[in-house]
């Protein structure tokens, strides 16, 4: 399955960020719709991408956050965490790290890691989960997040399953099965940072049952995609398309 988009357009909100006199970059968010217009997933920035004490990068030991939210039981639910930054000692580098959350029976969070790697962020390159090189397949503690997930919620009538319309949230919520599979599960194009890109999408078909799993790879496509420009250095302006004009007065 291949999804093209336009070219990098995926923010909906820019939260609070002034310019580049503010030292973080946070508040965005990525909405995915399908044909009728219905959000069939989401990510949410929600750990701010800051640069470390004492230099302009955002390093491997504090990194930036986003959370894959699919439609589930009338609200949104978290089903992936992805993580970027800058590498030490190579300007170039973008590393990442993608974790699939799950619940256990004792109802605590935990994930597993499934891609951990990096990519040149002027170069750009593939961005690819692939279980027959997987990185890990234990399961581990997830951080917490404070996210509000705000407006997320929906109610509606349900419809058939599969469907693909907004108001399957009761009826496909389990997300993808990647940890039960071996092999290609996805992957996609990733443009270096300050260039507007036209991602493509590749899923493997045995992960797509509806309109939301294919969803959930293009917000985490999206939101790789965005990371190279949360990343650029502190020192370096974003592109204009990213930066919000602020309204008032710096003092």
């Amino acid at each position: 399955m291949t999804e093209n988009s336009t070219p990098r357009s995926w923010l909906s909100a820019f939260g609070s960020e002034r310019d580049q006199s503010s030292k973080e970059r946070k508040g965005w968010s990525i909405t995915i719709h399908d044909l009728s217009g219905s959000p069939v997933a989401m990510a949410s920035m929600v750990t701010p991408f800051v640069p470390s004490p004492g230099s302009d990068r955002v390093s491997r030991s504090n990194p930036g956050a986003w959370l894959i939210l699919r439609p589930g039981n009338c609200t949104w639910k978290p089903w992936g965490r992805l993580e970027a930054w800058r590498e030490l000692g190579n300007s170039d580098l973008l590393g990442y790290r993608f974790d699939l959350l799950h619940d256990t029976i004792s109802s605590n969070s935990s994930s597993t890691t499934v891609a951990n790697a990096n990519i040149s962020s002027t170069k750009g390159g593939k961005f690819t989960i692939d279980m027959a090189n997987s990185v890990s397949t234990t399961p581990v503690h997830s951080p917490q997040s404070s996210c509000d997930f705000g407006s997320g919620s929906w109610s509606g009538p349900g419809s058939r399953p599969g469907s693909g319309s907004g108001s399957d949230f009761a009826f496909c919520c389990t997300g993808p099965p990647i940890l039960q599979s071996r092999g290609f599960v996805m992957s996609a194009t990733v443009e270096g940072g300050g260039k507007c890109s036209k991602p493509e999408v590749e899923v493997g078909v045995q992960h797509v049952t509806c309109t939301e799993d294919a969803a959930a790879f293009v917000a985490l496509a999206a939101a790789m995609d965005l990371s190279v420009d949360a990343c650029t250095l502190f020192s370096h302006k974003l592109r204009k398309e990213l930066r919000q004009q602020s309204q008032q007065s710096v003092v």
